[in-house]
């Protein structure tokens, strides 16, 4: 069989790999530049926290957050938040790129939320937002604040815990009305999102990788959340 774009036999052993390689030195050189160790795959089991609708750790891509969210669009009273904050990857880089006024983490493990502490106190000094909070705890029990601007996920669960978040989100902007975006990488549960009738789709990412699978594992969806009473329609295809 000959090899076809997206995947085919040939295409799979010739030119992922060296996609494969090109992504590992990227990722290489910016945490050795920063100091930083956020890579590497783990398994909710490992961790004792195996639950349904949970999913395992795993790094969001390094230019994903940057890609979808254009630091000019940021201004300092927006306040991230990153929702299933792992070892801090994107912390870091919303606190070192943006001029965010305050950035919050919220993840469940304590290991992985130990070693986020560790790589933003190793750059406490050079990021560019001074107020950076790591919450350890299950997001279902840590409240969202209500001046919150921008949440982000990376497919960090699904189903009900995904459900139960969306809507949290919702009804903040319901209890202080303003704009609140929801950068989506990996946005397994995008028709989940939508079917609320409360967010329109502003922007999307693709990512250029062979095959369908690992492309959408490495997209973004932005959405804006819409204030209660109005009509979300559909933004970009």
């Amino acid at each position: 069989m000959t090899g076809r774009p997206g995947g085919g036999p040939v295409f799979r052993a010739t030119v992922r790999p060296l996609l494969v390689l090109g992504r590992w030195l990227l990722v290489e050189i910016q945490e050795r530049r920063y100091g930083i160790r956020t890579s590497g795959e783990v398994e909710l089991a490992d961790l004792g926290l195996a639950a349904a609708d949970r999913r395992s750790y795993k790094p969001s891509p390094w230019l994903g957050l940057r890609r979808a969210l254009p630091r000019r669009s940021v201004s300092p009273d927006d306040v991230f938040i990153d929702i299933g904050s792992g070892r801090g990857r994107v912390v870091f880089q919303a606190a070192r790129f943006y001029a965010f006024r305050r950035v919050i983490g919220v993840e469940l493990s304590p290991q992985l939320h130990a070693e986020a502490v560790a790589n933003i106190e190793r750059n406490r000094a050079s990021l560019r937002c001074a107020e950076v909070r790591l919450y350890c705890g299950d997001v279902l029990d840590v409240p969202i604040p209500d001046d919150v601007t921008v949440a982000y996920l990376y497919n960090p669960f699904a189903g009900a815990v995904f459900a139960t978040v969306a809507g949290r989100l919702l009804a903040s902007v319901d209890r202080r009305p303003r704009r609140l975006r929801i950068v989506y990488a990996n946005p397994v549960e995008h028709d989940l999102l939508m079917a609320t009738g409360r967010v329109r789709l502003t922007g999307r990412v693709r990512a250029l990788r062979p095959g369908r699978e690992w492309a959408a594992s490495a997209s973004v969806h932005v959405y804006d959340v819409t204030p209660a009473g109005s009509a979300a329609v559909t933004g970009p295809a």
